[in-house]
């Protein structure tokens, strides 16, 4: 049988060790956790069971590892020493026999994305970033309908849009909307990539580093990089707007669902798994959904693929077209909505869009 393996590790720190050592979550801070965190080997956590193309009927298995570093660790580690704890839990995976490897969360976008890893490694690798972006835009675009948003007369904005996974997003959203803000830290990023799409984009593109032009987009999506702030707070955002948030730790501040009933905040998108998977580990997600990054790891052991897929800083959108091809093919699809881990329903985004009426005929 064909086999996967998919690193995850601790993103909020007591929460996420307390899934596999619930003891040590409840003693030890969050900056405890951090520093021991070096010194801890890479962890067993679970087999994946159950998952089955619809097409071919073919039957695959996997593994979840952990590597133990948190993000904050990661950034503030020596690259060659993130690198070498995470090709050490690779090579539990190889150890246990999978024949293809997901990078999940910060391992997928440390130093070169992918890259290292890979040549470190026997086994090709994924950082299931192309599924990503595919599912993320089909994500905001769905909530659009559901908010009764027009795409083609809306305006949306990208904040990381000069980053690998916003880059081919902003591609993509361009395509649909009217006017689309490119946002980033870094204009020079900005302006390289305003510059190749105004060749042939539909909408109208400015680039900038202003965040407060947040207030005019009725679509955000947002994709950073950024671990120890919020990005998007809820004085940033227009009564009614979607914002999806794909950056893992968040970008958009838990103020923002407290504060304004008037907004759809969702995560960036849940596959459902073809088959009756049971992932013997929770991970945060109801049963048989996961998220993008681990379906396009699954999607293509699926189909036999193994060969180092999305990897680095530069994916195209050719890429994430194919593996969208493969991933229906075999049965993934997006799911319902996430916000800040729990599922939102038919009901709150009703309630969502009553809310923003009420604003903007106060505003009117």
């Amino acid at each position: 049988m064909d086999s996967f393996a998919f690193i995850i590790h601790p993103i909020n720190p007591k929460r996420d060790v307390s899934r596999k050592f619930p003891f040590l979550g409840r003693i030890l801070s969050e900056r405890q956790i951090d520093f021991f965190s070096t010194f801890f080997p890479p962890i067993y956590l679970s087999e994946i069971e159950g998952i089955r193309s619809e097409t071919t009927g073919k039957e695959i298995k996997g593994w979840f590892i952990a590597c133990p570093y948190t993000p904050r660790r990661m950034l503030s580690l020596p690259e060659k020493t993130v690198y070498r704890k995470i090709i050490q839990t690779g090579r539990m995976a190889e150890k246990l026999g999978a024949k293809m490897l997901g990078l999940g969360a910060f391992t997928s976008v440390v130093g070169d994305a992918g890259i290292t890893i890979a040549k470190g490694l026997d086994i090709p690798v994924t950082t299931g970033d192309a599924y990503t972006i595919s599912i993320a835009v089909e994500a905001l675009r769905e909530a659009a309908k559901l908010m009764e948003i027009d795409l083609a007369q809306s305006t949306a904005a990208v904040v990381g849009a000069g980053g690998t996974i916003g880059r081919v997003c902003t591609e993509l959203l361009a395509d649909d909307v009217q006017k689309l803000y490119l946002l980033g830290r870094h204009i020079e990023p900005l302006e390289k990539l305003k510059a190749k799409l105004d060749v042939s984009s539909r909408a109208e593109l400015l680039s900038s580093t202003d965040l407060s032009l947040l207030a005019d987009a009725d679509l955000v999506l947002t994709v950073t990089s950024a671990v120890d702030e919020d990005v998007i707070h809820p004085e940033h955002l227009k009564a009614g707007s979607v914002v999806c948030d794909v950056a893992r730790p968040r970008d958009v501040s838990a103020m923002v669902a407290a504060a304004r009933d008037d907004i759809l905040v969702i995560d960036g998108g849940m596959v459902d798994i073809p088959g009756t998977v049971d992932f013997h580990f929770d991970f945060g997600f109801p049963e048989g959904k996961a998220y993008a990054c681990m379906a396009e790891t699954m999607a293509l052991t699926l189909e036999g693929r193994f060969e180092d897929y999305t990897l680095g800083k530069e994916i195209t959108r050719e890429r994430v077209d194919e593996i969208t091809a493969i991933a229906k093919k075999h049965g993934f699809r997006l799911s319902g909505f996430r916000s800040f881990e729990k599922e939102i329903t038919p009901e709150q985004i009703e309630a969502v869009r009553r809310s923003a009426a009420r604003e903007k005929q106060k505003n009117e």
